[in-house]
């Protein structure tokens, strides 16, 4: 029987879920895998707080460093968050000859390169497959069951709380608060949910993926975000209306001229398999030279999905052996040269753009020919009818243009004395 000895930071709500897969399961992998995990300490900043799980107090301490130094644990699970405290735990771990498992993704998105480099010189196991998609196995999907693959692009939607959100907007007609509140009440969005419906934590889930899926330095400042927090209950009506869905994406993609890497708002056709991915749940597509697209679905946020994640990850390290990766390639080909990312200016796009104008004649003449002026042809158009006094709304698709000259027309458009309020753009996929 093998046994392994785990370090646990942070007993929040995934630090729970682990605790109580664990414990409940513990004769399950003793009995399938021959593995026994042993929890031996864990570490909490607030060990007396209200849980609905209750360790021993044996086992409990406020100082995590000292469970990072304890000679008698094989493996550090990190679940307490942040790009502080726990870079510094992580590494401390790792110099101290533990193998590490994380769920931290802000962490490694941006601060990847010394983390992955201190794993790889120590040769000790840095696992993160909880940071990524919840309990969706997509890094492991990258590391063995895409091996034979060149990856050319990645569309995933990695963020419950805004997937939630646009869902209920979507379906029930619900206003972006609304649904904002609703998502608050059903345990999908944080108090401040700024990093999520800012698009900062599917940037940062990005950022892991694209090292992985290409093979290179993804750097996060790199990665053009936008959030959802400007898409209206009007933007979700007229997508319908030409047959579009809108969802969060990021998209990591290589084209001919470089890779792009960007999270934003995006009307993907009804058709689209990623239209269909509705509620808190996550999806990740990935087209592979060899395989073509594949699909990963499911849970990407919650105690027992994520837990179910690190729990892989312990498993892979107790296969493994407790002695390290003499050799791990997969993350020596994640820590090759920096790969450049476009900038947002230069990518070719089709476009939804959103118009509040004074309904009199030659609006939209004055509006082509302006677009016309930067090379921008016009696909579709819907234009409300009159309203005596009142600006009307105009929406217009346009086929494939360069995103400079589409925004250098959209500011010289809202200069225009019959354009009310700012332009709205979203960028279109998929067709």
């Amino acid at each position: 029987m093998k046994k392994i000895n785990i370090g646990l930071l942070g007993l929040g709500q995934i630090g729970s879920g682990l605790y109580e897969i664990l414990k409940a399961k513990k004769s399950l992998f003793e009995r399938q895998l021959g593995v026994s995990f042993e929890l031996k300490r864990i570490a909490e900043k607030y060990p007396n707080a209200r849980r609905k799980v209750h360790p021993p107090p044996s086992l409990m301490t406020k100082d995590a460093f000292a469970v990072v130094r304890d000679p008698a644990i094989d493996v550090i699970v990190e679940l307490i968050g942040g790009t502080t405290v726990a870079r510094e735990l992580i590494k401390e771990s790792l110099k101290h000859g533990k193998h590490v498992v994380t769920a931290n993704k802000a962490l490694l998105a941006e601060y990847g390169d010394e983390i992955f480099e201190l794993a790889h010189r120590k040769k000790r196991w840095l696992c993160f497959e909880a940071s990524v998609g919840g309990g969706i196995p997509c890094i492991k999907a990258l590391r063995e069951g895409l091996a034979a693959n060149r990856i050319d692009s990645v569309h995933a939607i990695i963020n419950g709380t805004t997937n939630y959100i646009l869902t209920q907007m979507t379906i029930q007609g619900t206003s972006f608060a609304d649904a904002l509140t609703g998502a608050q009440q059903q345990g999908y969005a944080e108090a401040n949910p700024s990093l999520d419906i800012h698009g900062v934590d599917a940037a940062h889930k990005l950022a892991i993926l694209a090292r992985f899926a290409f093979g290179g330095k993804v750097k996060f400042k790199d990665i053009y975000c936008e959030g959802i927090t400007a898409v209206s209950s009007d933007d979700i009506a007229f997508a319908k209306e030409f047959g579009y869905t809108i969802k969060l994406l990021a998209i990591a993609k290589k084209t001919g001229d470089g890779m792009e890497a960007r999270v934003q708002p995006t009307l993907l056709p009804n058709s689209h398999i990623l239209a269909n991915v509705n509620g808190s749940f996550n999806a990740i597509l990935m087209h592979g030279d060899e395989v073509g697209d594949v699909l990963f679905y499911g849970r990407g946020a919650g105690p027992h999905p994520t837990a179910s994640a690190i729990v892989a990850d312990l498993v892979d390290i107790a296969k493994a052996g407790a002695q390290g990766p003499a050799e791990d390639h997969f993350m020596v080909r994640a820590l090759g040269k920096t790969i450049p990312v476009k900038s947002i200016s230069s990518i070719l796009s089709r476009y939804y753009l959103r118009f509040y104008v004074i309904d009199k004649p030659s609006v939209l003449a004055g509006i082509s020919k302006i677009l016309g002026k930067y090379q921008i042809s016009i696909s579709d158009v819907i234009q409300r009818e009159r309203s005596a006094g009142r600006a009307v709304p105009l929406i217009l698709l346009t086929h494939g243009a360069h995103e400079k000259d589409l925004r250098a027309a959209v500011h010289e458009i809202d200069r225009l004395p019959y354009i009310k309020g700012k332009t709205q753009v979203i960028r279109i996929e998929g067709a």
